[in-house]
């Protein structure tokens, strides 16, 4: 059905009419129905203004990323995705051809033609598929390892007081091992003087974030820190044909990890920042990051936590980077956050109780004023349709339009796991990550250090045992008979293991008394 200038539908159209390159999202919604030459799209340099995917479980976010994911990489540009569920790994692969599938090419006037997209696989610490990813406990620093040990503000103040600590010292802390090495040295009785010079650090809290870590590493989070230290620069990669390489990071495996998967990929966005250069706006994006399951690295944050989160958002769109939130409303972004996403897909949403009920109206507030009644729209959108708005080429907002998404061109579904594993195995970057290197670092410098003390301990203890036992050697000497007796026990092999013994128990003993952790249970 075509649409006049003049209509609704005409003036929302012309809002979507960009002279450069864009993204085709859709046709457009009017009163039930699809307008194909009504074409709803994004321009591509507003890529890096961030965005929010939202909806309700089941109405077609995560075919929306893989559309949007689809034409990025064909664009030049390349894509990070989170697959929390394991069905993301198919845009990789062609689609299959079906009769939905062509319905809904027709419906929105899309000429569709199976196509498989350039993708690498992550896994996170090398749990479940995909290339190994690690970070240094070191880089991934105190405030987010606060959130994955859920410490509440004050010991997160004193995480940080630790990580000054170590620096200040030398102690490189790699892995978790090297950061529990280390608290565990300052609660110790040789420790605590050195606890003491760390201003604001009470052995108490000391000894809650120790058992925070030790619960945390006997919880199998051990291995998403280490080294090689994964490098971020490797999602900025494009493929031979110059499409855009798409990097999904597999998650099925740690979905019982929320809080740590959320913050791990909150490291990536964080890492990249840190280390891209400024750039402006540019013609296209460098990297357009879709961080799945937003809520999960909201809940519980501290203040700091969201304020860095609120600062790294707004910063790095000057280094090229773009980021869409994926989450089921916009309230589950802080507002600070959400002010900063210019362009929205939001799926259908249900109005069951009445906590849906003041989402669904809270929502409808975040939108521009719209020729819909929205909230009617947004409770009665279909799979794979959405309400959407983006920033035009000037930067302002376009109208609210109601649109019916294209199919994605790849395979709507995971591939098979002997795929999976031959594309992760034959990838160039297998090598470089995939063996795990334990250097030396916090924990084999403290235990290097405790060790030397209790053999010093142990030598210390044998000469004191052998100064006692010459001294009564001394004073039996003018009985001749008794000092000949006693030369000769002294010079038997059996005295010689027997002090040996006396001296190494006592040896042990002294080095108890010295650092209190020999058989501290930890």
């Amino acid at each position: 059905m075509s649409v006049s200038e003049q209509s609704p539908t005409g003036e929302i159209a012309a809002g979507y009419a960009f002279s450069g390159p864009a993204l085709e999202l859709g046709a457009l919604l009017w009163n039930g129905e699809c307008h194909p030459d009504a074409r709803i799209r994004i321009p591509l340099p507003m890529l890096n203004r961030h965005g929010l995917v939202a909806g309700a479980t089941g109405t077609g976010k995560t075919k929306t990323l893989q559309l949007v994911a689809e034409q990025l990489s064909a664009n030049g540009v390349p894509v990070f995705l989170a697959d929390i569920k394991g069905d993301v790994s198919g845009i990789s692969a062609p689609g299959a051809e079906g009769e939905k599938v062509r319905e809904r090419a027709g419906q929105v006037g899309q000429e569709w033609a199976a196509t498989g997209f350039p993708c690498e696989f992550y896994g996170l610490g090398g749990v479940g598929p995909g290339i190994p990813v690690r970070a240094t406990v070191t880089s991934f620093g105190p405030v987010l390892l606060s959130k994955v040990l859920q410490l509440n503000q004050t010991q997160e103040q004193s995480l940080g007081l630790i990580f000054h600590y170590a620096d200040q010292k030398g102690l490189e802390l790699v892995d978790l091992k090297d950061l529990r090495a280390v608290v565990a040295f300052l609660v110790s009785d040789v420790g605590k003087p050195e606890l003491k010079g760390i201003g604001g650090l009470s052995t108490v809290t000391a000894g809650v974030i120790l058992r925070a870590i030790t619960a945390f590493e006997q919880a199998g989070a051990g291995g998403f820190f280490g080294e090689p230290e994964f490098d971020t620069s490797e999602f900025l990669r494009t493929a031979a044909d110059g499409r855009g390489v798409v990097s999904v990071l597999e998650l099925p495996a740690v979905q019982d990890k929320p809080q740590l998967f959320s913050t791990f990929l909150m490291w990536m966005l964080a890492d990249l920042y840190g280390d891209l250069p400024e750039v402006g706006d540019l013609e296209k994006p460098k990297l357009v990051f879709f961080f799945d399951e937003a809520h999960l690295l909201f809940n519980g944050a501290s203040k700091a936590f969201l304020e860095a989160i609120t600062q790294t958002v707004r910063l790095i769109r000057s280094k090229g980077v773009g980021v869409f939130f994926v989450t089921q409303t916009p309230k589950d972004v802080p507002g600070d956050v959400l002010a900063q996403l210019g362009n929205r897909v939001q799926h259908a949403l249900r109005a069951f109780t009445p906590d849906d009920a003041k989402a669904l109206k809270a929502t409808v507030r975040t939108f521009p004023h719209s020729a819909y009644d929205l909230e009617e729209v947004l409770t009665g959108l279909g799979t794979g349709e959405a309400v959407i708005t983006v920033l035009s080429e000037t930067g302002a907002p376009t109208p609210v339009a109601a649109t019916r998404l294209r199919a994605p061109e790849s395979l709507m579904g995971p591939i098979d796991a002997a795929a999976l594993d031959a594309a992760v195995k034959g990838s160039l970057l297998w090598g470089r990550y995939a063996e795990a290197v334990d250097r030396e670092s916090a924990y084999e410098k403290l235990t290097a250090e405790q060790q030397a003390a209790e053999a010093a301990a142990v030598r210390a203890a044998e000469e004191a045992e052998a100064a006692k036992a010459a001294e009564k050697a001394t004073r039996a000497a003018p009985k001749k008979e008794d000092a000949s007796l006693a030369e000769q026990v002294v010079g038997s092999g059996i005295f010689t293991s027997l002090a040996r013994s006396i001296g190494t128990q006592l040896g042990r003993e002294i080095s108890r008394s010295i650092f209190g952790t020999a058989r501290r249970k930890r």
